[in-house]
């Protein structure tokens, strides 16, 4: 999956517990699923939305009413699904809310080792120079990144790790995402 896909992917607070619900075989209505996710109806609808948009759901043509709808995970929705239901499988309750973040995941992506500031934001070429550094402050807050600084680097640079629960995302994700450059 590319990383610019995945990013977009997780831009909605619901989208990856929607595709975890989804593989692990909850029914794709509406109710069922806002009961497995918790999410509000408005979010939830936006999440949906979106997937559908992104064409990772669709809309099953042989089932449901047309005011209660069913909706499936396509080809591409599947695979996307299966990667979101090993990150909310590693991860508890309170951990949830700051995965729901849009950069959480996409940074923990890239820190498969340790890396620098602006690595992380050349793998992610849409992230802002204040949302990356407010994510990694709330990721280093509960003990998911450690900063370090590199001393022998003139001037000395913060480099990023991820360590417990960040780390083990990080391995889930690593191998899944590929970066590609934008060479102009």
């Amino acid at each position: 999956m590319d990383i610019n896909l995945f990013v977009n992917i997780t831009s909605r607070a619901w989208a990856i517990p929607i595709l975890s619900c989804l593989h692990e075989g909850v029914p794709g209505r509406q109710a069922p699923l806002l009961a497995a996710t918790g999410a509000s109806r408005t979010a939830f609808a936006q999440s949906m939305d979106h997937l559908i948009k992104m064409g990772l759901l669709e809309r099953n043509p042989g089932h449901g009413h047309p005011l209660r709808p069913e909706f499936r995970l396509t080809e591409l929705g599947s695979a996307a699904a299966a990667l979101a239901n090993r990150i909310q499988t590693v991860s508890e309750g309170e951990d949830q809310e700051l995965l729901r973040r849009s950069w959480t995941i996409p940074i923990l992506t890239s820190l498969h080792r340790p890396i620098y500031f602006n690595e992380i934001k050349r793998n992610l070429s849409t992230i802002t120079d204040r949302a990356l550094s407010q994510s990694l402050k709330a990721m280093e807050n509960r003990h998911w990144v450690r900063r370090d600084v590199n001393d022998a680097a003139r001037p000395p640079r913060s480099i990023y790790s991820a360590i417990n629960l960040g780390r083990e995302i990080s391995r889930i994700t690593g191998p899944e995402i590929s970066f590609t450059q934008n060479d102009g």
